[in-house]
């Protein structure tokens, strides 16, 4: 079972993490990157999974910028809050919310010793392929279902780690 921590960007900005350290030595480190649900019991139940597997695991609270706290279920009225919030971080001066996923991979790096590899779900899917092609640090990248990453834009950036992208027609 893991437990909230804070985490300080380059920036000064201080935000919460779920870390989820394993039995013994880490094999590597894991950044588990929230959907539009905030780092809510299944992202803390991922972040779990991966230290019982013998990873270090750091949930970073991505929206944590706009709104602290968030945690919401996957029914209409959580999913049209964090449509407003993932709005609203996007909408932040550049490079905003990748500077706290960077924090996230350098504590992985620093409290693993080891590789730092990164996972992502839905808007946390876009976020990792954007940490694989712009931040430091990763060895690997996984983003599930990342809508946005096939815009023009994103297509045109180039990851500096290995990418196994998995997509998917149906969202939710």
């Amino acid at each position: 079972m893991g437990k909230f921590i804070d985490l300080t960007a380059a920036d000064g900005f201080v935000f919460p993490a779920y870390v989820a350290e394993p039995a013994g030595k880490p094999k590597a480190a894991v950044v588990v990157l929230q959907e539009i649900f905030g780092v809510n019991s299944h992202i803390q139940q991922v972040t779990d999974r991966f230290a019982a597997q013998g990873y270090l695991a750091v949930a970073p609270a991505t929206f944590h910028r706009v709104k602290p706290g968030v945690d919401m279920g996957y029914d209409e009225a959580g999913m049209k809050e964090g449509i407003a919030l993932k709005a609203a971080v996007n909408g932040l001066p550049a490079p905003g919310v990748l500077t706290d996923i960077q924090a996230a991979i350098d504590h992985a790096a620093k409290a693993s010793g080891g590789k730092v590899g990164i996972i992502g779900f839905c808007w946390g899917g876009f976020l990792a392929w954007r940490a694989a092609c712009l931040l430091k640090g990763l060895s690997a990248a996984v983003p599930y279902y990342g809508g946005g990453m096939t815009a023009p834009a994103e297509i045109a950036l180039q990851p500096k780690c290995p990418v196994l992208a998995h997509f998917s027609d149906r969202d939710h």
